[in-house]
């Protein structure tokens, strides 16, 4: 989670002579993107589910895009559009603002109240991001008026917007106990210790107990240097639960509020196949290809699974890795601080839609997946490549936020566009290279088939819907597509 805090006074500077002008000229296309690359950090060492994950990076995109679009008249505002989002706080007419502060003090205001749970590293590096932008801006010369004006009108956006997130549905699916349907076909959390317990493994924990996988804090069960290294949370979390391999993972996901669908439903999943374990039926034959895949994979395929895995803990998650694809178009396409914000807000909310909508359908039909049925039905021995997660497997979630979040970004920044994504470098893949966003987020997709933890029907159903959903995310922002 390191802040390039040299590197953003250097590009603040820069711009000195523009300091006290609103609008696009004073605000370096870096900023949006030092955000995110702090948020996948927090994401990754929170260690929390990809849902959540989602849900923080929706808001604070948001809160993002609101602080600059509120300095700059030729930013569409978000209030009318967004759900349940009725109205923003406007600059005064004729008066200056600066969109870096105001649009850092919106971010500061937010991130306080979304990772307010958060661990002390995690608080502290937004602060430290926060300061550093701003005296960046008071160093390229922002006057005193304009910043005291920038930076208040930026906190009342920010009030404004937390006060909308906590009407979004999200308290109401704490703490809330869920029993998984019990019968033929129906989903099981029967990943062994064995393979879900190393999943936890991360920089915020050198050791993973099998009754204890999320790392909770015990009370009799401490020490100085437990605290130092392992950095355990305190159980019952509300905001920043830990992922819990072995538990359930969100099962109330689909009530969230969605940001930009008109309900969870609104894109709507295919049907799939009717569950039979008769061979030569269409379940069985998609079982039997998921089976002879995991044993005949060849190194780019195992390469594949791994490179898009993700896992809550170990990397910013799959809405992380979207968003860091997203920050790298910054300097590829040369967008201003502005398209940039676009960027990262249409890929953001088309990502959270896309959890809300697939978590919904997932936990409304409870299906079954290839560890479960192929254990049963095919060869008791077979063990997918990746650990199951801990939530049902139709559609599948990579397919639906992948193919969200490439619909979004080839809408806005165009299709065919050859990308290198670094995004996992930290955790040793390679820089991987891709055809178009289209390209990747299939990619995505077909990495859980080769994972063993997708039936083909899952990941086919998944890239529909999100497809839908980064459309109905394109339409309804309705931002110029970048040229």
């Amino acid at each position: 989670m390191k802040i390039s805090a040299v590197r953003l006074v250097v590009a603040a500077t820069a711009t000195a002579g523009l300091a006290a002008c609103s609008g696009a000229s004073n605000t370096s296309p870096r900023m949006p993107a030092e955000w995110m690359h702090t948020l996948y950090g927090a994401i990754r060492v929170e260690r929390v589910s990809p849902p959540v994950a989602s849900r923080l990076l929706a808001y604070a995109a948001t809160a993002l895009y609101s602080g600059l679009a509120a300095a700059n008249p030729e930013m569409r505002p978000l209030d009318g559009i967004l759900n349940g989002l009725d109205s923003l706080p406007r600059p005064e007419p004729g008066s200056r603002y600066d969109g870096t502060l105001t649009a850092v003090a919106a971010e500061r205001v937010v991130l306080d109240s979304l990772l307010r749970q958060g661990l002390p590293t995690t608080r502290a590096s937004v602060a430290r991001l926060a300061d550093s932008l701003r005296k960046a801006r008071i160093a390229a010369g922002v006057s005193e008026d304009v910043r005291s004006r920038s930076e208040e009108l930026g906190r009342r956006i920010g009030l404004a917007l937390v006060a909308w997130s906590r009407a979004d549905g999200f308290d109401g699916t704490r703490g809330r106990s869920y029993v998984a349907p019990i019968g033929p076909g129906l989903w099981v959390n029967d990943a062994p210790a064995s393979t879900y317990a190393a999943q936890n493994l991360s920089g915020a924990s050198d050791f993973v107990a099998l009754d204890n996988p999320a790392n909770i804090l015990r009370a009799g069960n401490t020490s100085d240097r437990a605290l130092i290294i392992n950095r355990p949370k305190q159980a019952g979390l509300a905001t920043l639960p830990p992922v819990n391999m072995a538990g359930m993972a969100e099962p109330y996901w689909g009530e969230i509020r969605p940001f930009v669908l008109r309900s969870w439903d609104e894109c709507a999943v295919p049907p799939a196949p009717p569950y039979s374990s008769e061979p030569g039926s269409e379940f069985h034959e998609d079982a039997r290809q998921v089976h002879a895949t995991r044993l005949s994979l060849t190194p780019e395929q195992r390469s594949i699974a791994f490179y898009w895995a993700d896992n809550p803990g170990e990397s910013g998650t799959p809405p992380g890795h979207w968003i860091a694809i997203a920050t790298q178009m910054v300097s590829q396409r040369g967008l201003s601080a502005e398209d940039a914000a676009r960027a990262m807000l249409l890929t953001a909310l088309a990502q959270a839609d896309a959890f809300i909508a697939s978590w919904g359908f997932k936990y409304q039909l409870n299906g079954v997946r290839p560890r479960g049925y192929i254990r049963s039905v095919i060869d008791s021995t077979w063990e997918p490549l990746i650990p199951n997660p801990p939530f049902p497997e139709y559609p599948s979630g990579h397919s639906t936020q992948s193919a969200a979040a490439g619909a979004a970004l080839t809408a806005f920044l165009g299709d065919g566009i050859a990308f290198d994504d670094s995004t996992s470098l930290s955790i040793g893949h390679p820089v991987r290279r891709f055809a178009s966003f289209t390209a990747a987020a299939e990619e995505a997709g077909l990495s859980r088939v080769y994972g063993g933890i997708h039936f083909q029907f899952a990941n086919s159903a998944g890239q529909a819907v999100g497809r839908c959903i980064g459309a109905k995310a394109v339409e309804r922002l309705r931002f110029p597509a970048k040229q």
